[in-house]
């Protein structure tokens, strides 16, 4: 897996997948499989996030000295910053094992029932995209968090009958890309909260030499720099473009890469200077193109761009508004000047600074 690798073996969890995109997210079997070997085995060799990293440190050599299990940890942020990792390197730390699911994989109380009645005393249970577990099952997690014991029904009606089960003490991991889908009884529960951010482009460097080194591919100081600032802040993303940078050099030079090896290579696979793809450059140019600069509704610029409505909005637009590319307006979306000096076009003169223009594509 990548070592910011954050799925679960479980359910697909995420965004709406859009064309396998290169700079998605999401991770797939590929980034399964082939980047295990990348993950960092710890704190120390773990790149970025340095605030939750010296947080969690605290907390863990905290319950080492106690001798007890560590808190409960909820981990939030974007996909691939290190959330799985973080969860991993806290079970390595206290000397654990590990049980991944997923909250889609939860849909019902007892799915839930028979996963934590197999943990043993100490062990990790990492739930991915915790948010989106069954409400049944998030109602029994509550008491099994706080008091490490569940009430199983057996039976329906006014037979049924509640039989508690005691569990071992255990650590929850919970990681969520939207935390405030969280109910507040379930989020007070964890006793330590963490937010990955997004990462520097010097960080995402170090992350791209330390995977170059691990997978033995020869790497400038220029050409690291070069992937990391189309990289999107990501280290999944970093690691996948590194991957396909080596195919690259491998095949059309001498294996080594260089500035002017990577800016090829991820020219061909249409990640620009900012880390757009297509997908994102066809909804800039479809907005400014077809709309003027907009505003423009939703659905109105998903049919232009031949995209369902969902994977503009989930897939596209964070990273453009992001970028300061694009802005949501109560009337629509509207592309900031930076969009149009990004893709080289001259703002009509009836455009308005902030989306003031006269006349709305509904949609």
């Amino acid at each position: 897996m990548n070592p910011y690798d954050e799925s679960a073996p479980a359910t697909p969890t995420g965004p709406p997948a859009a064309g396998g995109r290169i700079v998605g997210g999401a991770a797939d079997g590929e980034d399964q499989a082939v980047e295990a070997a990348l993950r960092p085995k710890d704190l120390g060799e773990f790149v970025g996030q340095e605030r939750v990293r010296e947080q969690l440190d605290l907390v863990l050599r905290a319950a080492r000295a106690r001798g007890g299990v560590a808190d409960h940890v909820l981990l939030s942020g974007a996909p691939g910053l290190g959330k799985t990792t973080l969860s991993m390197i806290i079970a390595a730390e206290m000397g654990a094992p590990i049980r991944i699911t997923s909250g889609p994989a939860i849909q019902h109380a007892g799915d839930l029932a028979a996963i934590l009645s197999s943990l043993t005393e100490g062990e990790v249970l990492f739930l991915d995209e915790i948010h989106r577990m069954s409400r049944p099952a998030e109602e029994m997690l509550y008491m099994a968090m706080e008091d490490f014991r569940v009430d199983v029904v057996v039976g329906k009606g006014p037979g049924a009958t509640a039989i508690p089960l005691e569990l071992p003490p255990f650590t929850l991991v919970g990681a969520t890309t939207r935390a405030g889908l969280l109910p507040p009884p379930l989020r007070d529960r964890f006793g330590f909260t963490g937010h990955m951010e997004f990462y520097a482009p010097a960080e995402l460097e170090r992350v791209v030499h330390r995977s170059a080194r691990l997978l033995d591919v020869g790497i400038a100081g220029e050409g690291a720099a070069e992937i990391a600032g189309r990289s999107r802040g990501t280290p999944r993303i970093a690691n996948r473009l590194l991957r396909r940078v080596r195919d690259y050099a491998q095949v059309k030079a001498d294996g080594v890469v260089t500035r002017e090896i990577a800016a090829q290579a991820l020219d061909v696979y249409e990640v620009d200077g900012r880390g757009l793809d297509r997908l994102d450059r066809a909804v800039l140019t479809a907005l400014l193109k077809l709309f003027a600069g907009g505003p423009v509704g939703l659905s109105t610029l998903a049919v232009a761009v031949g995209e369902e409505r969902e994977t503009v909005e989930e897939v596209a637009e964070p990273f453009l508004v992001r970028e300061g590319l694009l802005a949501r307006t109560p009337r629509g979306r509207v592309a900031t000047p930076a969009a149009w000096q990004h893709l080289g076009l001259v703002p009509p003169p009836q455009a308005v600074p902030g989306g003031g223009r006269q006349g709305l594509f509904e949609g």
